[in-house]
């Protein structure tokens, strides 16, 4: 798309100022900062709920995304399930979505998501996106329990260009339910982020969907990120729709799943004490779902690989 045409920010701002307008029911909290931007608490102080992480994830995609809970007749256990669509799969979940801003200052800590990062684009990832979002606002989604300092606050206006009373940062731990929600619906963006390690390309890519159940929520930081992990890593489902030779769209399948990973097998809580929280050593080609389907649409071949660990979930979802 057109550097500008895909209204990231305005998008997701708009997202935004709906769920300020319906913050009572949505159980979210308002306020302004010492700068003037606009905080958002979705499930730290304020309760929050599965509609306000809903709302969060749709805005973390830049409004180019559909994100809805729905029924999964094939499971017992775990009925309910996060469903993500995108048309623009690339732009939602690599130039939006995913989690890539270090946001950090003395002892606090945050990782930026939404559509915010493709006005700053200070990642590595923005030398393979090409897209630059105008805007005059920006929102930012932090999964943490704290609103961000002002020195973030400072870091993120300079390097958006936009003056501080211009952005709005959404925040929910991962303890919370919205944020459980808004961190299983990245079940596609794993995909597009694996994808890209892999160097398929990104315009290839047209069109995508995925599922993952949603867990419960746990009190203990380590187990809430150990269960949003594996709500995808062991029951993730992405179909991906390219274009390009069918051999890279099997190619692709192959090696898609998380199952490729020489660490899959263990719940990821104990995975991440064993590789004592150091991110960084965990075999990054376990950040990707269970089970995918890539569809070649020019031929009509579609290259189904891995599946469900029902084992794995149990372990780990209770």
């Amino acid at each position: 798309m057109k550097d500008g045409s895909a209204f990231l920010n305005d998008n997701a701002q708009r997202i935004a100022d709906g769920m300020i307008r319906d913050a009572e029911r949505l159980r979210i909290a308002v306020s302004k900062g010492p700068l003037g931007e606009t905080l958002i608490d979705a499930g730290s102080k304020a309760p929050g709920g599965i509609e306000a992480g809903l709302r969060m994830a749709e805005a973390a995609m830049g409004g180019l995304g559909s994100i809805s809970a729905v029924m999964d007749r094939a499971s017992d256990k775990w009925p309910f399930a996060l469903e993500v669509r995108s048309s623009q799969p690339v732009l939602a979940c690599l130039g939006s979505q995913y989690a890539g801003w270090n946001l950090s200052n003395d002892d606090y800590f945050a990782m930026g998501s939404g559509p915010a990062r493709a006005l700053a684009r200070v990642e590595a990832l923005f030398t393979t996106l090409t897209y630059r979002d105008t805007a005059s606002s920006a929102v930012l989604i932090l999964e943490t329990a704290e609103p961000p300092p002002m020195p973030i606050v400072e870091k993120v206006a300079k390097a958006t260009g936009l003056a501080a009373d211009k952005l709005t940062f959404l925040y929910a731990p991962t303890q919370s339910l919205a944020g459980t929600v808004q961190i299983v619906s990245r079940v596609l963006e794993v995909a597009l982020h694996k994808a890209n390690d892999l160097r398929f390309p990104l315009e290839n890519i047209v069109d995508g969907m995925a599922a993952a159940p949603i867990p419960a929520p746990h009190p203990d930081f380590l187990a809430a990120m150990g269960r949003t992990n594996d709500a995808i890593i062991y029951g993730g489902l992405v179909q991906l729709f390219v274009t390009g030779p069918v051999e890279a769209a099997m190619n692709l399948a192959d090696q898609l799943p998380s199952r490729v990973s020489r660490d899959y097998g263990q719940p990821f809580a104990d995975i991440f004490t064993q590789f004592k929280g150091d991110f960084y050593a965990i075999d990054p080609l376990l950040f990707s779902p269970a089970e995918v389907l890539v569809t070649a649409i020019e031929t009509g071949h579609t290259f189904r690989r891995g599946g469900r660990d029902s084992a794995m979930l149990e372990r780990s979802l209770g």
